[in-house]
């Protein structure tokens, strides 16, 4: 189980201070209107994932172990170019340039929206988090459970955090920002790594 539960924070952790529409709706929000008004909009996440997690599922339910394996040596590519990506995201990281993605909105739901219509969700579920899902309930329900609870528990609980150090100091914020974003891109090359390594071993 201990094994899920790692793999469900780490990405979650990654996926909650990786630039982009989500995350610049909040700090935009806690910026106009104050971390109270922002705070529940971290529950955003738990609206909008659960059409794609059932869509994800369905179609994997639908495929070979064989086929799982594959997804999950895709995932770990996947990751890996995602650790990339997060790597030059904190090597050029500008608070300021990141701002300029999205307008604040005001709502929970547009939250949601917003985290709906961004392409991450449906790439992480499709080829991290629904493949180990299937694999987990496989071997017990409460693995895949462990997962899914880990999971939403840190990208709630990292946003809030995030939400609260920047209305508490502005200059602060930014640098919190860029340090979650570098631990973040050595997490997920270990997350992509092991993936591989879980993905390949069915072949050896």
């Amino acid at each position: 189980m201990l094994e899920y539960i790692i793999s469900g924070f780490t990405f979650a952790f990654a996926a909650a201070v990786q630039p982009g529409p989500l995350l610049t709706y909040l700090i935009s929000q806690t910026l106009s209107k104050g971390w109270k008004s922002t705070l529940p909009a971290t529950l955003a996440p738990l609206l909008s994932d659960g059409p794609i997690i059932l869509l994800v599922l369905f179609l994997l339910s639908h495929i070979s172990a064989s086929m799982i394996s594959i997804l999950q040596i895709l995932g770990g590519l996947f990751l890996l170019y995602l650790s990339f990506s997060t790597y030059k995201s904190w090597k050029n990281y500008s608070f300021e340039r990141s701002m300029k993605e999205l307008s604040p909105a005001q709502t929970v739901l547009k939250a949601a929206l917003v985290n709906f219509l961004n392409p991450g969700p449906y790439l992480g579920w499709s080829l991290i988090m629904g493949p180990l899902l299937i694999k987990g309930w496989h071997e017990s329900p409460s693995y895949g459970l462990a997962l899914l609870v880990s999971f939403y528990t840190t990208i709630i609980i990292v946003m809030g955090v995030i939400i609260v150090v920047f209305a508490a100091a502005r200059n602060l914020g930014p640098k919190l920002n860029k340090m979650l974003i570098g631990i973040s891109a050595l997490a997920l090359l270990a997350l992509g790594l092991f993936d591989l390594y879980s993905g390949a071993r069915v072949y050896f």
